[in-house]
C-alpha cells in the first residue's frame, strides 16, 4: 500500500512527534507508516485522516 502521509503531515505543519501525540501513537509508528514499513489499522488510518483534515483515500491507496 502506498501513502502520502508525509506530504499531508507537512502540509498541515505537523512534525512526526506532534502528529503522533495527537493520535496517541509513537513517533516511530508515524515514521514506519511514512516509509511504507507498516500498514495502519483501519482505526489508525481514520484517526490520521481526521487529524490531517483529509480522506483516507487521499492518504492511502493500493498499488496497481
Amino acid at each position: 500500500m502506498k501513502n502520502k502521509l508525509k506530504q499531508q503531515r507537512q502540509l498541515a505543519q505537523f512534525t512526526q512527534k506532534d502528529l503522533a501525540a495527537a493520535i496517541q501513537v509513537s513517533r516511530q509508528t508515524i515514521h514506519a507508516i511514512e516509509s511504507g514499513k507498516y500498514v495502519p489499522s483501519t482505526e489508525l488510518a481514520l484517526k490520521l485522516a481526521r487529524e490531517l483534515n483529509c480522506t483516507v483515500e487521499q492518504l492511502f491507496w493500493l498499488e496497481e
